[in-house]
């Protein structure tokens, strides 16, 4: 005979499971995640940032194909860890052809051009190439097309993810240190250091989130270190707030009461007995900071701020072709756009989720 489950974590994930919305979109943010640590081994360009520039191919359209020559230069040593992290290290040369001509000393190409009447014609000598030289000449397919400086576009989305991705996790990691922690001194504590803490809260608060990122970005300087770091420290406000509350109604509790009357210190009273049972709200509130901060990281990004060039960032892609939307190649823009509502529409997703697996009520 089968007996239910009476733990609460076993009741919750049942829940869960039972959320078909809910499973979707972890599954699909565990897809997300796998594309931003790997992304490099999932790249056509697998060169640092996926910044093999050809400006003669640049806005194609998608599943555009194209003959390509490379120039061999001297690669130095890698690791497999260092490529995961930072891509190939190489300075090779990639240069679109039409065709080629192979002779004794030299390989004669035609370069690449929209008008048949201007094709220019260019020779490398054979010993600047390996004994087989046929290796050095493939065919690219480009499955998104080329963005306006004639990089993969599939490429560059898929390094994009990597930053993404990883400004919800390192974001909500700094808010939850900050907020957890600040919180449960206001909310154990009260008083005066309450009074004091709820200050600083409204005076936050009170301050625009993006307006707030953009100060503390300037004041760290640009880059997509200094983002996450800037949107963690925004965060923290909406953390804080819940923890004291719930701590102030869970200090009420005999175990607590109990847990002072056995002489523990406050802060095993707090981490060790508080915490863990308060919990779920604060999970709940970190999913919806992992899509907030997904979306402040692209604004910054669209304005500059954020990820600088050549690294890849989805806002940044949505800077450099919102033009292309009245030139007919709207999609250099769509493409990167429909990818950050669609992470930002999973996070919300499981939030809601996990809100409802986390319902005692239910």
């Amino acid at each position: 005979m089968k007996t239910k489950p009476t733990s609460l974590t076993l009741l919750a994930l049942q829940r869960f499971k039972k959320n078909k919305t809910g499973v979707f979109s972890f599954l699909y943010i565990l897809f997300c995640g796998f594309i931003a640590v790997f992304c490099y081994l999932l790249s056509p360009d697998n060169t640092s940032n996926a910044n093999q520039m050809n400006l003669e191919i640049h806005s194609k359209k998608p599943g555009f194909t194209i003959q390509m020559l490379t120039i061999p230069s001297e690669e130095k040593k890698q690791s497999f860890f260092n490529f995961i992290v930072n891509g190939k290290n190489t300075q090779n040369t990639e240069i679109p052809i039409e065709s080629y001509t192979i002779n004794d000393k030299e390989i004669e190409v035609v370069l690449f051009s929209e008008s048949k009447n201007t094709a220019k014609t260019r020779s490398y000598p054979l010993s600047r190439f390996d004994k087989n030289i046929s290796q050095y000449i493939s065919t690219k397919k480009y499955y998104f097309g080329t963005d306006k400086y004639g990089r993969d576009f599939l490429s560059r989305m898929l390094i994009g993810t990597r930053i993404s991705y990883f400004i919800g996790f390192i974001a909500v990691f700094i808010s939850l240190i900050i907020g957890i922690s600040i919180g449960a001194i206001a909310g154990y504590y009260e008083g005066k250091i309450d009074t004091f803490i709820m200050w600083l809260i409204n005076i936050t608060w009170s301050i625009p989130t993006l307006l707030l990122v953009i100060a503390i970005t300037l004041a760290l300087g640009k880059g997509y270190w200094q983002v996450f770091i800037a949107v963690g420290l925004t965060m923290w406000v909406e953390v804080a707030r819940v923890v004291r509350g719930q701590i102030l109604s869970a200090k009420q509790q005999q175990y607590v009461e109990a847990a002072k009357v056995l002489g523990f210190s406050d802060f095993r009273i707090i981490f060790k007995h508080i915490l863990p049972n308060i919990m779920a709200p604060v999970i709940v509130i970190s999913a919806a900071n992992f899509a907030a901060a997904i979306l402040i990281e692209s604004g910054l990004s669209f304005l500059g701020i954020g990820a600088q060039p050549p690294t890849p960032s989805w806002g940044a892609m949505i800077k450099d072709h919102y033009s292309y939307i009245i030139l007919g190649k709207a999609y250099l823009a769509v493409i990167p756009g429909l990818a950050i509502m669609s992470l930002v529409l999973a996070f919300m997703l499981i939030g809601n989720a996990l809100r409802d697996a986390l319902d005692v009520k239910n």
